[in-house]
Parts: C-alpha cells; sequence; structure tokens
C-alpha cells in the first residue's frame, strides 16, 4: 500500500451474532472473513466479549489459523483477555469498554481516568509484538493519556457522527465530524497512527476517509447488514471503492 492509501478492516461480530442466534455452526464467521479478504479487506476485527454473546474462543483459534491479513482482537481491559491475547499474539489489540447491559459499544475508554492501569495492562501486550489501540472519543484530553500510557494507535470512535447523520441532526452531525478532524491532527501530531470506526455506512464513510492522517477504517455492522441484500463481497467492494474515491 502506499502512504495516502487507507486500509480497510471489517468486523464480523455479527455473523457470528447470527450463527448464534441458533446454536449451529452456520452462518461461519471465518468464511465471512476470508470473502472480505478477497473482496478487498486489509484486515480482520473481532470483538471477544466477556460474555461471549457473538465471537467465540474458537473464532478466534480458526481466524488466527486461517487469516494471511492481519486480525484486529478487539477487547476489553481484564486479565482474561489479556492471557488470550497473549497465547495468540495477535498483529494488533484493540482495547475498548464494554458492559454487559449495552447492545454495542457505546462510547470510547476512559483513557486519562484510568491511565496508570491501563499504561501497566499493555505493556506485556506490547512486549509481545502486539500492535495496541485505544478506542476513544475525539477528546484531546483522551489522546494525550493514550499517548502517555505508550498506545501505538488510536481508533477514533465515529458512533456519535453516523449518529447524528441517521437522525438528520445535520448541525450536531458536522460539529462531530469537525472534533473528528481535528483530533485525527492531533493525535497525527503526536506521532500516533490514527484509525477510525463505529457506525460507519455508504452514507457516512466518505467525510471520515477523507482525512489524510487516518489510515484505517474499521467497519461491520453495517458490511454485515447489507451483505444480506447483495452479497459480502459486493458489499465490501463498494465500502472499499468509496474510501479509494474520497482518499483521490
Amino acid at each position: 500500500m502506499t502512504d495516502n492509501q487507507l486500509r480497510l478492516g471489517v468486523n464480523i461480530d455479527h455473523v457470528a451474532t447470527v450463527r448464534n442466534a441458533r446454536g449451529g455452526a452456520y452462518p461461519d464467521p471465518v468464511r465471512a472473513a476470508k470473502l472480505a479478504e478477497d473482496a478487498g479487506a486489509d484486515g480482520i476485527t473481532a470483538h471477544l466479549r466477556e460474555d461471549r454473546r457473538h465471537i467465540t474462543d474458537s473464532d478466534i483459534d480458526a481466524l488466527m489459523e486461517a487469516l494471511s491479513v492481519p486480525l484486529n482482537f478487539e477487547m476489553a481491559a481484564t486479565e482474561e483477555m489479556q492471557k488470550i491475547a497473549l497465547r495468540h499474539k495477535p498483529h494488533a489489540v484493540c482495547i475498548v469498554p464494554e458492559k454487559r447491559e449495552e447492545r454495542t459499544t457505546e462510547g470510547g475508554l476512559e483513557v486519562a481516568r484510568e491511565e496508570n492501569r491501563l499504561a501497566h495492562f499493555i505493556a506485556p501486550l506490547r512486549d509481545a509484538g502486539c500492535r495496541v489501540s485505544i478506542f476513544i472519543a475525539a477528546d484531546r484530553k483522551q489522546i494525550d493519556a493514550a499517548h502517555r500510557i505508550g498506545a501505538e494507535v488510536i481508533e477514533l470512535h465515529t458512533g456519535a457522527y453516523c449518529d447524528y447523520h441517521a437522525e438528520s441532526r445535520f448541525e450536531d452531525r458536522d460539529r462531530e465530524l469537525e472534533a473528528l478532524r481535528e483530533m485525527s491532527a492531533y493525535a497525527h501530531s503526536l506521532g500516533l497512527e490514527v484509525h477510525a470506526g463505529h457506525g460507519l455506512t455508504y452514507d457516512t464513510v466518505q467525510p471520515v476517509a477523507a482525512f489524510p492522517e487516518v489510515r484505517e477504517l474499521n467497519i461491520g455492522h453495517f458490511l454485515i447488514g447489507e451483505a444480506i441484500f447483495r452479497g459480502l463481497t459486493p458489499a465490501v467492494q463498494e465500502m472499499r471503492r468509496l474510501m479509494d474515491a474520497a482518499r483521490g
């Protein structure tokens, strides 16, 4: 990839959600990951939640075995998840907030309030060769804290921006987009690699993809939903096309 190209990480969690609704083995998230890879995904993201509501431990085992693109292993900052990550040593580990009662990740990690704990938590992961990413809001205080604890990457939470767009709250949407733009540039100035994701769709991806500092977008739920109507391969290819067009 050239310096100007933007990576696409495809999150396959919700293939596992559909599988688990029936308690069987179909549809297989590993098959979805390989299809996404063939369609132009640069990496695969999977979130192993504490309650195992979608991705399971055996899915992570199978993904590590099957993928030829990097795995981005999303996880909460718990001892159990740290042990799993250290056993597998995936290319990237993204630390996300997690509450059992939430439907999906509702916001960014509160790094500033847990700076000391998180610094000690991510140190073994970095020592094992994993690129550590912190999922945070577009907030200078959180970016500064992520930088201080030794994270190499931040992933900016785009959920509020996407929600405002869906609700036709366009002034709020544009305000949030500007915050994402400013904080992408700020994080880059500190030497952090900048990723973004959560809630992105065909309608919302291009303004974020156009930020020159952003190196990767992670997109899942929308693509899995769109795959119902057009198939996973065309769904990923269209997202790839829109991202490339935005990047010029």
